[in-house]
């Protein structure tokens, strides 16, 4: 639309230019109207339109969304067009015109680094909201050996007390073993029925149906049946139908803002820098995670976690203080329970140079 106009306003400038002054008119058209299309039609609007963002936007999202409508096929079909005119040149042409992708969008964000459009905070919730459609469920569950729950026979003054001591208003019910997850109870529902007057109530009884969802299943698409289904709690199976952990809307939502803490968060934090080149992990913290930190390339196909990591590249549980290497990158095993890494110490050697030839 913004092209017709210009376009237009062109033809018609030139043309009563030129049916007053003659040829000398289209020259005064083509310099009037490249002033008037830069200034008005570029200028002013954009910085209008920064200076009153939240004002401009609400004032044309309705018009913009029923131009678009009705202009949106005629958009389609010279999108059609000029992909037709690329079988004359190299390339397969841009499906959905020539706008920009993520990758583009990307590098754009790093370009304007030394800019003040975008702060800090805005540049990784933009990175984060496009990392969020490729993050599986695996990513950012809470794996099963930390998981709280309780078995189906359990009291409600037990399950409560639980929840309480846990700071979980929802915890897995399960019948054997946690592989047979059966419900989750709801500690509104525990206090609910606490003073009920049938002494036999169990959990159990109170449980509702849980949502179970494969570990390999984007965290975009969970996101979305969970609010559809409102629920607030997922069950991740494995391949094999065992549980493999869970995953709550709080554990999406931070993929894209950042750690959430309340006042039952406790945990020690997943990173602690030590020097330049060391810093202490929590064996959970994820190597991609790793890998931008110390701006190393640790394989993470394989393995999600740090933990996972170390234990392949020892090929059994290590012992406490083990060290095992990956290139330039050292790995030491802080803490060790039981079959389970807690705390890895990462050192990324420096790199050496070679001595000047004397």
């Amino acid at each position: 639309l913004k092209v017709m106009a210009q376009i237009a306003g062109a033809v018609l400038a030139g043309g009563l230019a030129a049916s007053n002054w003659g040829d000398i008119g289209y020259v005064a058209a083509i310099v009037t109207m490249t002033l008037a299309i830069f200034v008005l039609a570029e200028v002013v609007p954009r910085t209008i339109a920064l200076q009153h963002v939240d004002g401009i936007a609400l004032a044309a999202a309705l018009p913009v969304y029923l131009l678009g409508t009705v202009l949106g096929p005629v958009g389609r079909v010279l999108v059609v067009s000029g992909n037709a005119l690329m079988v004359l040149l190299p390339g397969r042409g841009l499906p959905r015109g020539p706008f920009l992708s993520e990758e583009e969008l990307r590098e754009l964000l790093k370009g304007d680094e030394g800019d003040e459009e975008f702060e800090e905070e805005e540049r990784e919730l933009i990175d984060s909201i496009f990392d969020f459609g490729d993050t599986i469920v695996r990513e950012v569950m809470v794996p099963r050996p930390d998981m709280v729950t309780v078995p189906s026979g359990t009291t409600l003054d037990q399950a409560l007390d639980t929840s309480l001591t846990a700071g979980y208003s929802r915890i897995p019910v399960y019948e054997g073993d946690s592989d047979n997850i059966v419900g989750v109870t709801y500690a509104k529902d525990l206090m609910k029925h606490i003073h009920d007057s049938r002494t036999s109530v169990s959990v159990k009884d109170l449980a509702r149906a849980p949502l179970f969802v494969p570990e390999q299943k984007k965290v975009a698409e969970l996101l979305r049946e969970m609010q559809q289904q409102h629920v607030h709690m997922a069950i991740v199976i494995d391949e094999y139908g065992g549980t493999a952990g869970l995953v709550t809307i709080e554990d999406l939502i931070e993929e894209i803002v950042g750690e959430i803490i309340d006042e039952y968060d406790r945990e020690e934090p997943l990173v602690e820098p030590i020097d330049d080149d060391t810093i202490r992990v929590d064996a959970k913290m994820q190597i991609s995670e790793v890998n931008e930190l110390l701006d190393a390339d640790l394989p993470h196909e394989e393995w999600d976690t740090v933990g996972g990591l170390v234990f392949d590249l020892t090929g059994r549980v290590p012992i406490q203080g083990e060290t095992v290497r990956y290139d330039s990158i050292e790995f030491r095993t802080e803490r060790v329970t039981g079959r389970r890494i807690k705390k890895v110490i990462i050192t990324r050697s420096p790199i050496e140079t070679e001595a000047p030839a004397e």
